[in-house]
């Protein structure tokens, strides 16, 4: 938004001749300094841009899109609505584009409210107004918009559900004024939403199309905590921690033979400091014994998703990873369409629905493996493992080091050759065959959308 106090410091630079007098018997120098200084052409530019009207707001008399970006000024936005009954709200976002060649901050949010006209100090309560970033972050003073970026505001006014009293006809009138100054020494980026927002307001980002802090997350690897209650006892006593491993959702991911595990938004728990077995192991061929069954049958889907076994042999309902998420959490992560591989007991490859499942390989190399059963067809690289140009030549991303300790971690593939065994990511990066009553430690994954 230009600021109708708009000052750019313009600085001059006076370049001084400096004579030096130098004599010497009878030679005599006469030296020179001269310089010149130009000052580059600057603009100021930030303004408002391109309004996207919530498709499920109400209509509004006679124009459902009533808000817009004043010709004549486009640092203003005007909008006029009539709320009818409760539940109805108004919702757009609105860009907010730094098209100049100065880098500017906002300097302050100026907000006037009048309920009939009369300035008040608080919206009445049978209203609610917010003005956000598009992913739910608040706006704050010295947020910085650099030159060439665009931040998406989101305006919503809702007339609340749960009100006591219908009020009479009333006229709102907000403004609200994010002045834009150029940047000093005190502006700062705004707060990655992955890092400091909900997890609504992550799915909100994601969601609303929001990308850019989300890839920057992803692609720098940047983690967050997340508090673990393994007790069960309503208190979390340790912590994980979570990344971002996958963003799109490429055409294949639609088919129904597909695995949906890199499709999406697909979030990594790293870090889990226990380790647990795929299956007991027994010389018999019964289901979650070895690896017949796959992972589907396993002992480890079960205890990962917080669920009974296959035949109750094992029951995590009230335990298991899932459970000791935190409850936000949970109720963003989505179920997820499994593809996984058989060993020599099975014939054909494992369909499962999961909300928490283990890498396969293909998701972290990108090709497949003799010792998997899996076909590229029907699964993809991660995003982030792609980014980092992980191969089985090249995995040195993929090694599990906690402190200065280096540890074997499950897939989900049962090894093609061998009755007993499931694949592991050993030490140095590479895949072994290990027996499924050996307890490692795991790397796992799970989607989270609206």
């Amino acid at each position: 938004m230009r600021s109708n106090n708009k000052q750019i410091t313009t600085f001059f630079i006076i370049c001084s001749l400096l004579l030096i007098g130098i004599i010497y018997a009878i030679l005599q120098a006469n030296l020179q300094i001269n310089g010149i200084a130009k000052i580059k052409s600057n603009s100021w530019d930030i303004h408002f841009d391109n309004i996207q009207v919530n498709e499920n707001s109400v209509a509004i008399g006679e124009n459902d899109n009533s808000a817009n970006i004043d010709p004549e000024n486009n640092c203003k936005v005007d909008f006029e609505v009539t709320l009818s009954v409760p539940g109805d709200f108004y919702e757009f976002t609105v860009d907010v584009e730094n098209a100049g060649t100065i880098d500017g901050m906002i300097g302050s949010l100026n907000t006037t409210l009048k309920v009939n006209n009369e300035v008040v100090s608080e919206m009445p309560n049978y209203l609610e107004y917010s003005v956000t970033y598009a992913d739910g972050m608040e706006i704050l003073e010295n947020h910085k918009l650099e030159v060439g970026a665009t931040e998406t505001y989101r305006v919503r006014l809702e007339f609340k559900i749960d009100v006591e009293e219908l009020p009479d006809v009333t006229t709102i009138t907000t403004s609200l004024e994010p002045q834009y100054i150029q940047a000093d020494t005190n502006s700062v980026a705004r707060p990655n939403v992955f890092l400091y927002g909900t997890w609504n307001q992550i799915v909100d980002a994601y969601n609303s199309g929001n990308l850019t802090h989300l890839q920057t997350a992803m692609e720098e690897g940047l983690t967050r905590n997340v508090a673990l209650d393994m007790n069960y006892d309503g208190t979390p006593e340790t912590t994980a921690q979570v990344r971002i491993v996958n963003l799109s959702t490429p055409e294949e991911c639609s088919s129904s033979d597909f695995s949906e595990t890199a499709c999406g938004f697909v979030i990594e728990l790293i870090e889990l400091n226990s380790t647990h077995r795929i299956n007991p192991y027994t010389s018999s061929v019964r289901l979650g014994d070895g690896n017949k069954g796959g992972w589907e049958y396993s002992e480890m889907r079960a205890y990962l998703n917080s669920t009974l076994g296959y035949d109750g042999s094992f029951d995590y309902t009230n335990s298991g990873v899932f459970n000791s998420l935190p409850d936000e959490l949970k109720r963003v992560i989505i179920p997820t369409r499994v593809v996984s591989g058989h060993g020599p007991y099975d014939s054909n490859n494992f369909v499962t629905t999961d909300k928490i499942y283990l890498f396969d390989f293909i998701e972290l190399f990108g090709v497949s493996s003799s010792s998997c059963s899996v076909p590229l067809s029907v699964e993809r690289q991660m995003d982030y493992f792609k980014y980092l140009g992980v191969t089985p030549s090249n995995a040195s991303e993929i090694i599990m080091k906690i402190s200065s300790n280096y540890y074997y971690w499950w897939t989900r593939c049962p090894y093609l050759r061998d009755y007993s065994s499931f694949l592991v990511i050993n030490d140095r990066g590479g895949v072994e065959a290990k027996n499924t009553d050996i307890s490692y430690r795991k790397y796992l994954a799970f989607r989270i959308a609206s």
